[in-house]
């Protein structure tokens, strides 16, 4: 019989397709996405215009304690305001990853993430889904790629959106930040001794939405 309510599992470095394959998963199988990527980097945008020191416990639990992130139609909203294209930056990449190693903000986005996934099937993507935040989610994928091509898809995505960088930076920076979710202390990147790796790097989107959905058996 098929299951009621399930929930996908991806975890995975940055800019190894994480979020397109799972919009495209959603899609197919009719459940909603829950892009915690984006929450993060909801939370560094909020610290980042309120000025926040996140080495102030005190006021980053005054600032946490009156932000909302929700996920709706696709969009991202801080406090009811669509940010979705404003955290899309390689500003809000690093804040994203710095944030992400505070423990008041991965308590209350991780509340937030298995309320979400409580009650209805969903995909969710991360850091550590499948280690942390949904540990008794069905199914797990470890989505990956090598960092030089991750680096071009994610150049590739910022020119298109006007951003003046360089395919050298994008990559030093992806290398930065895979040191520091690999090697942070409070739940650091890695693959779920469950979770079944792919490897993206010679594979086009509808190749690993293909794979997925023969993971799920749907």
């Amino acid at each position: 019989m098929e299951e009621r309510i399930y929930q996908i599992a991806i975890d995975g470095p940055s800019g190894a397709g994480k979020s397109t394959i799972a919009k495209k998963v959603a899609a197919i199988l009719n459940i909603d996405y829950i892009d915690t990527g984006a929450m993060y980097r909801a939370i560094g945008y909020q610290i980042s215009r309120e000025g926040v020191d996140m080495e102030d416990a005190s006021a980053l639990s005054s600032m946490l304690s009156e932000t909302d992130v929700d996920l709706h139609g696709g969009k991202v909203l801080l406090n009811g305001e669509d940010v979705s294209d404003r955290i899309r930056t390689p500003e809000m990449s690093r804040m994203a990853s710095a944030c992400s190693a505070l423990p008041a903000v991965r308590q209350k986005l991780v509340e937030l993430q298995r309320a979400m996934a409580k009650s209805k099937s969903v995909i969710m993507d991360g850091r550590d889904i499948g280690t942390n935040v949904l540990t008794d989610a069905r199914y797990k994928i470890y989505l990956t790629a090598s960092v030089e091509e991750r680096a071009r898809r994610r150049y590739k995505e910022l020119l298109e959106k006007g951003e003046t960088v360089t395919l050298d930076e994008v990559e030093a920076d992806m290398r930065q930040r895979d040191y520091n979710d690999s090697h942070r202390q409070l739940n650091p990147l890695r693959k779920a001794e469950d979770a079944v790796e792919i490897d993206s790097t010679h594979m086009n989107l509808e190749q690993v939405v293909e794979r997925i959905l023969e993971i799920v058996g749907r």
